[in-house]
């Protein structure tokens, strides 16, 4: 019953908006059905912890289940889209009082949201690998409008980029899992109704045809890597994140992006039992060490602290893949951990530059100084989301960086490691130099004291919260998830 109200109360919330007209009833539907989200994604992580890690709570037949890196990626996204509900009430509150944006708009927003947060739901609940894709898609489809929200030529032209490349990118993603079906075929004897199930292929992986699986996990790869930003499939993320509204940013930064490393894990662990650990490990250590190379030189040259974050997503990326192709243990429990740490740390750094921008009027680091002055809460915020964010000790990013790098020296990839800490080296005084100059200093003339939302605030301190929590411990029953997860990744359903 869980894992069908999970799907259900966000759609519901989403039908309930579009039958209504006032702006009041759109956000506490939205606030009501992501906190239920929250509650519900709470109940099912119990759940699963308890039953240990061959445990999996299922519903329809099992045409729904959820084992314990399901319940890692729901929870993950009901905490994201309740702080983003949050958020969101002082955000357009403040769009709508100085004419940026009209009521029709605001309502498409509170009717598209949880559509596209149902349909982040669904992927990490499907255990079909079909609808899984019809998940992804659905969710890219309700994300896209939501690019689009302001109607400026940069917000469609963001748009466009993102369709046009999205859909390049899933339809690979097709064809690798209907390829993946391919290989199974012949061996799924009395499963042959089951094909597409992953806890049905993975019981059987090791007897696929490996020319056909490595065709399919490539395009896997290619695929939902794209809907992760890897390099050189990001080139849609900068525009997307600077354009969206930041709440929409936030979701697409620290959700959507789990739904598509979830679905790489979950097509790794069919690809290592067909075809061993060498040629998925290959790809994957090469596009996610190429991605963290990549986002460091554009953060150093970084102009618009909007763009700015998504080069740190595209750098966050690469670290959970190269994590998952450095494997073993520890690179296993590198990449859980680490999208664990950065789904939780990351809306911090969306909320505190919606902050600025709309404060300052402008997303460009030379036309903002002495943010910690002008808004102190969000400013000493900010500076606290920087040194989380790129891994600084004690927050828990460092941890999870750390456990990855010791994978990859531990599978003897010295030069991977070399690259991984230059980048995320380059990375950190790249963030810390851009984010002292814009948080830092006199702040100018024209720009005094300013009072702070409270919506707003409430939602930072929340994640904030959070993120200094997790710095120094972590609950015994989320720690058991991790292990879970980690277990599963290992071939084990």
């Amino acid at each position: 019953m869980v894992l069908i109200l999970l799907l259900l109360v966000p759609l519901s919330a989403g039908l309930l908006c579009l039958a209504t007209r006032c702006r009041a009833w759109w956000e506490r539907l939205n606030l009501l059905a992501f906190a239920v989200v929250a509650g519900l994604a709470v109940v099912l992580g119990l759940d699963v912890a308890a039953l240990g890690e061959h445990g999996a709570v299922t519903a329809l037949n099992g045409f729904l289940r959820a084992d314990a890196l399901s319940a890692l990626v729901i929870g993950l996204t009901a905490f994201v889209a309740l702080a983003s509900a949050i958020y969101a009430v002082g955000y357009f509150g403040r769009d709508l009082a100085e004419g940026r944006i009209t009521e029709p708009q605001l309502r498409r927003y509170y009717v598209l949201t949880p559509l596209f947060v149902w349909a982040m739901l669904l992927a990490p609940l499907a255990d079909n690998l079909g609808v899984m894709w019809v998940a992804i898609e659905s969710a890219t489809l309700a994300s896209v409008l939501l690019v689009t929200f302001y109607n400026q030529k940069t917000s469609f032209e963001a748009g466009w980029k993102y369709i046009i490349i999205g859909s390049v990118g899933i339809s690979l993603a097709l064809f690798g899992t209907v390829i993946t079906y391919s290989s199974a075929v012949g061996v799924l004897g009395e499963h042959a109704g089951q094909g597409m199930s992953w806890s049905v292929l993975v019981e059987i992986a090791d007897k696929f045809n490996p020319t056909a699986m490595r065709l399919a996990f490539v395009m896997v790869l290619l695929g939902y890597g794209t809907k992760a930003g890897l390099a050189p499939m990001h080139t849609w993320k900068p525009d997307a994140y600077a354009e969206a509204p930041v709440p929409a940013a936030t979701l697409l930064g620290a959700a959507f992006i789990n739904c598509a490393i979830y679905a790489i894990m979950r097509f790794d662990v069919l690809a290592e039992k067909c075809l061993g650990h060498e040629f998925p490990s290959e790809l994957l250590v090469g596009f996610g060490v190429f991605s963290i190379l990549l986002a460091a030189p554009f953060v150093l040259v970084q102009r618009n602290f909007r763009r700015l974050l998504a080069y740190s997503s595209i750098d966050h990326a690469g670290i959970m893949v190269a994590a998952v192709g450095f494997g073993g243990r520890l690179g296993l429990l590198g990449a859980v951990l680490h999208m664990l740490f950065h789904g939780v740390t990351k809306p911090l750094l969306f909320f505190s530059a919606g902050n600025v921008q709309q404060q300052y009027g402008s997303p460009y680091f030379r036309k903002v100084h002495g943010v910690i002055h002008t808004l102190p809460w969000t400013g000493g915020l900010f500076l606290l989301a920087t040194f989380a964010v790129t891994g600084t000790p004690p927050f828990s990013i460092f941890q999870s960086e750390f456990t990855a790098l010791s994978a990859a020296l531990a599978a003897d990839r010295g030069w991977a490691a070399g690259l991984f800490v230059l980048g995320v080296v380059t990375i950190f005084v790249g963030f810390l130099l851009h984010m002292s100059k814009m948080n830092l200093g006199a702040a100018p003339e024209t720009a005094p004291r300013a009072a702070e939302c409270p919506w707003k605030l409430g939602a930072m301190l929340l994640v904030a919260v959070v993120v200094v929590g997790l710095g120094f411990w972590l609950p015994g029953t989320l720690f058991d998830l991790v292990q879970d997860s980690v277990y599963i990744l290992r071939g084990t359903p």
